[in-house]
Parts: C-alpha cells; structure tokens; sequence
C-alpha cells in the first residue's frame, strides 16, 4: 500500500501489508473459505478480510504470532472438540504461526456456518 496509514479495502490490500510467510498463510485461509463456501462475497469488514453469504459469513486476520478466525459462536461451540489444540473464545480461534494451519477444520467450520446462513430468510 502506498500510504501505510491507509486502511485495506480490499483482502489483496490487507495480504500485501504482511511479510511473505504471513501471506502464504493468509492466502491459504482465504482460498479454504473461498472453496467451501463460493457464493459468498469477500469484503473488508472491522479491518479484516470477510466473506458474506446473507450478511457476515466468517472472517480472518493476522496477528503478532497467529491467524485468527472469526467464525461466530455457534461454530465454535459446534467444533469445541477439534478446537481444543488452540486458544480459543466465543467467537473467535488462534491457529499460532509455529504450528500448520488446520485447514480441514477451517472447512468444516465454513461449510457449517454456509448451513446456518442458508437457514435464514
């Protein structure tokens, strides 16, 4: 970005501003989401790269030492057993940079929430 004051506005923006290793690892989470759920719509949103599907989806973002993924309270609670390796609250999940992205268990949380989008009106 040109101006690093500049907030993203888009997810190839907020990808860029990171270093190399961090943006591999961003990339693969967008591509996992981008796969298990292709109708939604990739935004900027609170900062952090979003996908909507009948409003917010999941989201995703880089931190200081991990990858944290914003999939809603329900999802959490749903996948509390696989989540248990990771630090993890109501609506949110750590996955630490010094360990490989569980990208299955981002899919299946994604496909999840698809499911509970697809139920409303």
């Amino acid at each position: 970005m040109d101006n690093p004051q500049a907030a993203p506005t888009t997810i190839d923006e907020y990808i860029a501003a990171f270093p190399d290793d961090v943006q591999e690892r961003l990339q693969a989470m967008r591509q996992t989401i981008h796969a298990a759920a292709p109708e939604a719509v990739e935004i900027i949103s609170y900062g952090v790269p979003s996908f909507h599907l009948k409003g917010n989806l999941v989201q995703f973002g880089a931190a200081k030492k991990h990858i944290g993924f914003y999939p809603k309270p329900s999802a959490i609670e749903a996948f509390k057993e696989r989540l248990a390796p990771y630090k993890h609250a109501e609506g949110s999940v750590q996955f630490p940079f010094d360990q490989p992205l569980p990208l299955d268990l981002v899919t299946d949380m994604t496909k999840f929430r698809v499911e509970q989008q697809a139920l409303k009106k």
